[in-house]
């Protein structure tokens, strides 16, 4: 392995400090460099593919990053948390980081999630319904140059009227499931998204049987909806089985009666009605 070492990081990740993040990193040997400024992966790796590489971001730093190195051979990766959020972070039980941490048996066998006609790896997971509502507000708000930005403070607005629910089915394995209201619907490779959020306590995503797990928050009322909502950041959510059923399988397809915003490891994707995720 080279000692060289390239550290790229994402300029607008973790409210711009990132790059003070990569600049903290100490190497006898390397170059820092900002991933917006990067054209192609693969021209990039071209002389580089024994180097390693360090990326300072958040979780939607990475997700972009495993799906641009699709088929470009590469050196090890190692990851600096310095994003918003850090679910995949948090799901290594990594509370404070000292050092960048070696990723690539994480990063090179991810499941794809399939929607709106285009393939995308997944890193933690996908979610579908209220929270990819949050995900859609907290875009706008950036957009508007919102400092501070209250993603639970949004899902509260959107549980009592900016947020409406409608019908939907959740596939497992074949096993089809009908639901008159949704609140969410999600797929996951690894525990945690939205910022510690918690659907699939048992989800491993090193199993190594290519399973993956839903979760379908249904049929409650706003009130009740509200009340229980915490619970999900500490996976208690799943002993109310009235209201969430929590399936493991290797395919998951959710499919809304009207469309819906939708986040992969935090990025938005606006007016979907159906997805899947599962392993090539």
């Amino acid at each position: 392995m080279s000692a060289k070492y390239y550290i790229l990081y994402n300029p607008h990740a973790g409210n711009g400090m990132s790059e003070a993040t990569a600049k903290s990193l100490k190497y006898e040997d390397s170059e820092i460099v900002a991933m917006t400024e990067i054209g192609s992966y693969a021209d990039f790796f071209a002389d580089k593919s024994e180097a390693s590489i360090v990326i300072c971001g958040g979780d939607g730093t990475l997700n972009r990053f495993v799906n641009a190195i699709e088929g470009i051979p590469h050196g090890d990766v190692y990851y600096m948390a310095s994003g918003s959020g850090n679910d995949f972070l948090r799901d290594l039980d990594v509370s404070e980081q000292e050092e960048p941490i070696l990723i690539n048996k994480y990063i090179e066998n991810l499941p794809i999630c399939e929607v709106n006609g285009k393939k995308i790896k997944v890193l933690n997971g996908v979610g579908y319904g209220i929270d990819g509502y949050c995900c859609l507000v907290g875009d706008q708000m950036k957009e508007q140059k919102v400092e501070k930005i209250n993603y639970t403070a949004i899902a509260i607005k959107g549980l009592f009227g900016k947020y409406k629910t409608c019908g939907g089915s959740i596939t497992v394995d074949g096993e089809c499931h009908r639901y008159k209201r949704i609140w969410l619907a999600s797929g996951m490779n690894g525990h945690y998204y939205g910022g510690g959020m918690m659907p699939c306590p048992a989800q491993d995503r090193l199993n190594g049987k290519k399973i993956l797990s839903s979760c379908a928050w249904h049929d409650s009322g706003k009130l009740l909806t509200l009340i229980f909502f915490p619970s999900f950041f500490k996976g208690e959510h799943i002993k109310r089985k009235k209201y969430v059923d929590v399936r493991a399988g290797k395919k998951i397809t959710v499919e809304f009666d009207s469309p819906r915003p939708l986040q992969i490891d935090g990025e938005t994707i606006d007016g979907v009605t159906k997805y899947s995720i599962y392993y090539n």
